[in-house]
């Protein structure tokens, strides 16, 4: 293997199914009105469990799944290590405390709900939730450079995704269908393009 390539493995991994358990419970307890950014502070910059690529890549992959996106992440974090039984002990830690506390929070809101100091509270919560996702969606910028479409054309691709989901309103069904198939068939023709780059045996 190449240096440029283990530069860009990550570094550690879990020790454990119950390690698993105990960084997602945390990640999710740290979560507070958006888990995905902190999904990625803890298991690319903290943990070190992946590497910027490889959280983009499982992070696109759970977009398009059913399912929430960090649970999908999180199903293939635990599988990758651990496989049945990793998966099983990411998911529940990260929906187990998450599930007790929204429980906790809805029966108090249904109480609260409607004191100005709560109604403030949860629209300021949807505004950190927005500057979140603009965070997360930046550190993962650099993660395009290894983009087989090329910077032009996943730019333009961006583009789409921005017009038809925020301006034209698309079904996200829809964007996924068209946009996302119409980059998929790039990036494969993209691949296809590349020359092939004979692998060198080992000298004895």
């Amino acid at each position: 293997m190449s240096a440029g390539a283990q530069a860009h493995r990550p570094s550690a991994r879990p020790q454990s199914s119950l390690h698993l358990f105990l960084a997602f419970s945390r990640l999710s307890l740290m979560g507070f009105g958006g888990v995905l950014p902190i999904a990625q502070r803890e298991l690319v910059e903290r943990l070190g469990w992946l590497t910027v690529e490889e959280f983009a890549e499982l992070l696109s992959i759970g977009q398009v799944l059913p399912g929430p996106n960090v649970v999908n992440l999180s199903l293939m974090v635990g599988d990758r290590y651990f496989g049945l039984r990793g998966a099983l002990a990411a998911m529940t830690g990260m929906l187990l405390m998450p599930l007790v506390l929204v429980l906790v929070a809805a029966a108090l809101y249904q109480q609260f709900a409607a004191h100005p100091a709560v109604a403030g509270a949860v629209r300021g919560m949807g505004a950190v939730s927005a500057g979140l996702v603009m965070a997360i969606a930046l550190k993962l910028l650099p993660a395009l450079r290894r983009s087989p479409l090329g910077r032009a054309r996943w730019m333009l691709v961006t583009l789409a995704v921005v017009l038809a989901t925020g301006w034209w309103r698309w079904p996200l069904v829809l964007v996924i269908a068209l946009v996302g198939g119409v980059s998929c068939t790039m990036a494969w023709h993209c691949l296809g393009a590349r020359p092939v780059v004979p692998r060198q045996e080992p000298s004895p």
